[in-house]
């Protein structure tokens, strides 16, 4: 596995830390509360917030968008 050992992350650490801020913003946590330290981390974990960010707001826009049209 690549990892570069003086900034201490790898490939993996970045897609959880993306998967995890996107978790965080699809539930409302703002983008001020991210756990990681490191530049290279944060821009993934923030990455990540901004994307679902991103889709709520498209989704809000949607007219008709609602639980029982995407049942149907």
């Amino acid at each position: 596995m690549a990892r570069d050992i003086k900034l201490g992350w790898d490939v993996e650490a970045l897609n959880k830390a993306y998967r995890q801020g996107y978790m965080a913003s699809s539930m409302g946590m703002g983008k001020a509360r991210c756990p990681y330290r490191g530049d290279v981390v944060i821009a993934a974990w923030e990455a990540g917030w901004d994307d679902a960010e991103q889709v709520t707001r498209q989704q809000e826009r949607l007219p008709g968008d609602d639980l029982f049209s995407r049942i149907a």
